[in-house]
């Protein structure tokens, strides 16, 4: 067995860089985006990767814009935020918002039908993978 040792890795073309099995077939890449953002007052990313902007569309409702388009609309979206409250709170990718450019994200407290409310707690967060 080898280590790969290096401060950089690069890809030759336009995308990440992909893992390869010894037969040259590919089974993964690294996280492609990634954002940390506070979601009440003035919505502001805290720290990301390959994410220009989060954007406030109302109580609840944001829209996370990718810096670099995903390659295909597909992707897997992880999301979550730490909070201290019961588990009747939710974030969710918003139906129907996943594109290459972006996706939306609704986050809420959904007992008794409060629907969406701003979260801020220490960290809403979200990570795609393709």
């Amino acid at each position: 067995m080898s280590t790969v040792k290096a401060a950089n890795l690069q890809n030759t073309g336009s995308g990440a860089p992909a893992f390869q099995n010894s037969s040259g077939t590919e089974i993964g890449t690294l996280c492609r985006a990634w954002v940390n953002f506070n979601g009440t007052g003035t919505v502001a990313i805290r720290d990301d990767f390959n994410v220009s902007s989060i954007t406030d569309n109302g109580t609840g409702d944001y829209t996370v814009t990718f810096t670099n388009a995903m390659p295909s609309a597909n992707y897997a979206v992880t999301l979550g935020y730490e909070t201290s409250v019961a588990s009747s709170n939710v974030i969710r990718v918003e139906n129907g918002t996943q594109a290459t450019t972006s996706f939306g994200i609704e986050t809420g407290s959904f007992q008794a039908g409060s629907g969406n409310v701003d979260r801020d707690y220490t960290a809403n967060h979200a990570s795609v993978f393709i």
